[in-house]
Parts: structure tokens; sequence; C-alpha cells
């Protein structure tokens, strides 16, 4: 079954990330094993400092929730070697009646062409004037004709081909074989045969017949094989020996990827018309074929969203993708869905104290490592019980959880909050924990650094500044915003670029140098977006 994901908000905290782990781990112990974590973006220092303490890995990263060839019901016919008989492949084009098409590949399970029913129809009637049987590998001979080498001039040879001769009564002398390049098919016909193996024909095939010993060990370069088909039938089988790879197509050749979008591969499909085309994996393997009807009816992927309810901030391709549940504990925003869905927000400072009470609603105990894993989030996003979205439920939650975890919450806070950032670039510093907003017709972005240090932050406000000023030009943004949040000062140095009236009229403070300080602001969500939103209306 395609697995279900949960996913935080793009450039994750984390609250983000740690909420996935944990709704998927809540929902995979109850029985719905399909859940799975995802992440959007690079997973901080903060957070891995958090993964490492508890010993697990990140989960897994996500790009899109496009719908992508991966998720079409696609054929997946067999897929044959260039060198196999073009009997074996008109067998297997007869028993898969919706396959237009057979893929054929290389050694490597690269691609190597296509063959439809057209290729092989072609073929056979090229032949039909011609008469003549292109070299083949003996194999191929024996295996189609169900025969059997009867000489060891037989033993010695390799590769079958030759006019194709029906031997006709001596009296017809004009329309015997007369060539040493030619495969002779006889039936009890010793004067035939004694002619072919003087002749030195490339093969005799005896058709329901025996040879006499005599004749059988005759010196002669020609091959004898027996068969159990009249000469009529062999002679018309002989050819479906000829390999595939001579007969399908090599050129022009239009394949599809795993992880193509759909909406593109109609496009392709629209322009070109084929019937069907090859679909490759990664390492430009054959996985399958793709036909028209295939893309009538794809399948969506599904996806249940925690600690975010906003489209700016979700998974690129969330539009297409079929959202499940939101889980969260900010403003409901702009998120649409075509059904009813299951909703959870409530007002409260980390989207693991709803988890963590969801755990406590289905009579589930967590794990020490995911208790110790949810405890820390509450911590992280709290700032340590300090931001004004913190509340007496996330605090006794992160204590219920510490004790299940056997940890103290005053070290781990101490843990997450002092990893250090002096190493780390201007760039993944401001993108660490940024979202982008749209408020009454304004298009702005802020982000976060959480620090015990934020005057020797202020040392590198140049350089936030230049990278903001570029960010805001090139997405056209009204205003950036850097929040440097100060856990022992209990305040935000507030960094921006933009109106100075704005800043001044929403925070009642008078701004100098694209800077000003705000006491007790430690949250985005419930102290700087609010205080917006009412300015803009």
């Amino acid at each position: 079954m395609d697995p279900i994901y949960v996913t935080g908000h793009r450039n994750p905290d984390t609250d983000s990330i740690v909420a996935a782990m944990a709704y998927a781990a809540l929902r995979n112990a109850l029985g719905d094993r399909e859940y799975e974590a995802g992440c959007l973006g690079h997973v901080s220092d903060e957070t891995q400092t958090v993964l490492d303490r508890f010993g697990v890995k990140a989960p897994k990263r996500i790009t899109s929730m496009y719908t992508q060839v991966r998720d079409l019901d696609y054929d997946v016919p067999p897929i044959l070697s260039a060198a196999v008989t073009e009997d074996r492949a008109w067998s297997i084009l007869q028993e898969e009646k919706s396959v237009t098409s057979l893929p054929v590949a290389n050694e490597d399970g690269s691609l190597y062409g296509m063959l439809s029913r057209e290729d092989v129809a072609s073929y056979n009637m090229a032949l039909v004037d011609t008469g003549v049987l292109q070299k083949v590998p003996l194999f191929n001979v024996l295996s189609v004709l169900e025969g059997k080498v009867l000489n060891d001039a037989g033993e010695n040879t390799d590769v079958i081909y030759g006019t194709v001769s029906i031997a006709l009564p001596q009296n017809r002398e004009n329309l015997l074989f007369h060539e040493k390049d030619t495969v002779v098919f006889c039936g009890n016909q010793p004067d035939m045969i004694r002619r072919a193996l003087e002749l030195n024909v490339n093969c005799l095939i005896l058709c329901q017949a025996e040879i006499d010993e005599s004749l059988r060990t005759m010196e002669t370069t020609t091959c004898i094989i027996s068969t159990p088909y009249d000469a009529y039938r062999a002679a018309r089988r002989i050819f479906q020996s000829t390999p595939i790879g001579r007969i399908c197509r090599t050129k022009d050749l239009v394949c599809f990827h795993l992880d193509d979008r759909v909406d593109e591969v109609r496009e392709q499909v629209l322009k070109h018309r084929a019937s069907c085309y090859p679909i490759l994996d990664e390492q430009e393997r054959v996985v399958g074929i793709l036909s028209r009807y295939h893309l009538l009816r794809p399948r969506r992927k599904r996806v249940v969203l925690v600690d975010h309810n906003e489209a700016a901030q979700s998974v690129p391709g969330l539009e297409e993708a079929e959202i499940l549940e939101i889980i969260d504990h900010h403003r409901l925003a702009d998120i649409q869905t075509t059904n009813p869905i299951y909703v959870r927000n409530e007002p409260v400072g980390s989207t693991n104290t709803i988890i963590a009470g969801m755990f406590q609603d289905r009579g589930l105990m967590p794990s020490e490592t995911m208790a110790g894993l949810m405890a820390s989030a509450i911590l992280s996003d709290t700032v340590m019980f300090k931001s004004p979205t913190c509340t007496d439920r996330d605090r006794r939650m992160a204590e219920r959880m510490a004790r299940i975890a056997n940890v103290s919450l005053e070290e781990l806070g101490r843990e997450i909050f002092s990893s250090s950032l002096d190493s780390k670039s201007t760039q993944d510093l401001l993108f660490a924990d940024y979202k982008e907003f749209h408020i009454a017709g304004h298009d702005l972005a802020v982000s976060q650094i959480t620090c015990v240090d934020s005057p020797k932050m202020l040392d590198r406000k140049q350089e936030f500044l230049d990278l903001m000023r570029a960010r805001a030009e090139e997405n056209h943004f009204d205003m950036v915003i850097l929040m440097l949040t100060d856990v022992l000062m209990e305040g935000t140095q507030l960094v921006y670029v933009g109106s100075d009236d704005t800043i001044q009229q929403a925070f009642s403070v008078t701004p100098r140098d694209n800077t000003v300080f705000l006491p007790r602001v430690m949250s985005r969500k419930k102290q700087v977006i609010p205080m917006l939103s009412a300015l803009w209306g």
C-alpha cells in the first residue's frame, strides 16, 4: 500500500520534525502501518542535537507531493533481452492482451528498444518476399523448432543462415536447391538428404523423419537437425528464431522516468501519440510501460500536515495531493480540501503537546525515546516555557514526557539552546527557521533565530540585512524580518527590511537603523504576525 506521509512545514524546526515522527509512530502503533514521517527541509543543528541525544535518525526527505509516474498503475510486462527469439516475444504478446508493446533491455537493464505487434508483423511480411534467413544463433533455431542436432558438423556450428528451401521431388530439378547458403527442409527423402550433404548446405532440417546412419555419419559441413514439426510449419517457425534486437524499434523512443510529473507526461503523450512508452527508474533501468489510459485516474499522494496549515509553508505540489488530516497550533490559513477532513487545532505552545495528548486519549504510552523527543520539542517551541504561546498544558505535558523518558527538562533545555551558532553561515542562520506569509495583500517573510547571546549575533547585522534585501527584491516582499530571540534576555532583537512606519505602528516602538528591541516578545506566531495582521487589517 502507498504510504501516508506526515510532514511538518518547510525549513522545519524541532517541533515540526518531532511532531511528524510522533504522529506517524502513534498511528502505526495503532495498526495503521502505512504512515511515514517526512521532512521538507534541512535538519537544523538544534534538531540534530535532539535526534542524536535520543539516538534516532531524521525522517525521510520529501521534495514534492506532485502526482508522478510512480503513482500510476502502469503495466509491468516481462522485460526481454535483445537476444530473445521472436517466437518467445510473440507468445508473451499473445498472453498479455492489454500490452501493445514489450520493452527490450540491455544486460544492465537499460532500455534497448520497444517491440510491438506491428513490428513483428512487418518483419514477418518482409521475410515472405525474401525467403532468406539472416544469421541466427543455433540455440535459437533449436528452441523454436524443438530440434536436436544429429551430427558432428552440427556440434561445431554456431549460426544458421541461408535461403530457406523445402525439398521437392527429384523430377522438378529446376526447383531444387543449388547453393551452399541454403537451409533445406525435407522429410523421409534419402536422395534429397544425400544431395544436401554433398552440396554442404548450411543446414539440413529433417521434418518428422529419421536419417540412415550412413547418411548421418557422412563427411560434410552441413548441420543436421531433426524437428517434430512438418516442413511447412518448420519453414515458417525458423524465421521466428530471429533475435528481437533486430526487429524492435531503437530510434526516436520517447520514455519517462518514475519521478516525472503526470501533467508534464500528459503533454508529451498528446504530442507523440505512441501506443505506449517505456518507464525508467533513477538508474535508467526499465521498470514498466505507460499507456494513455493509465493517465486517466492517477493515484494522488496522501499526506497529513502537522505544525502548519498554510500552503506557502507546506510541501510543493500539495494541491495535487489528498490531505487527510491537519494537526496544528497556528492560526488558520489558506489550505483548502476537496473533502471534509479531520482537523485538530489548539492554542498551545507546541504541536507535540497536542500529539502527546493524542497518545493519552488513545491509551497508548509512548516509548522512552519518543517521549524524550516530544519533551525536547515542547521545550524548543516554548523557548523553555518563556514564550507567550506557552500554556500550563505545555508545561504539564513536557513534565510527563520527561518522566517517561527519565530525563531532566532543565538539562535538556540547556543542551538544546547551547548549540553553537558561530560556525554557521549567515544564509544558513537566516533560512533555518524561515516562513513566508501573505497578510491582507502584503507579502512578507519572518525568520527566527533562538539564541542565548543576541548582541553577539547583532555583530553580523549587516550580513543579515544584505541577504534580506536580496530576498525581498527577488520575491517582491513588502518586508523581511529577522527575530533574534534571546532566551536569557527574554526578548527579541528585531532586524528588518521594509517600512520603518510599519514597525513603529505595529509594535509601538521607534526603530533605529533597521533594528529594534522588543522586550518579552518570544513568539513569531503570537506576537509578531498578529500585530502585523491587525495593522494591515
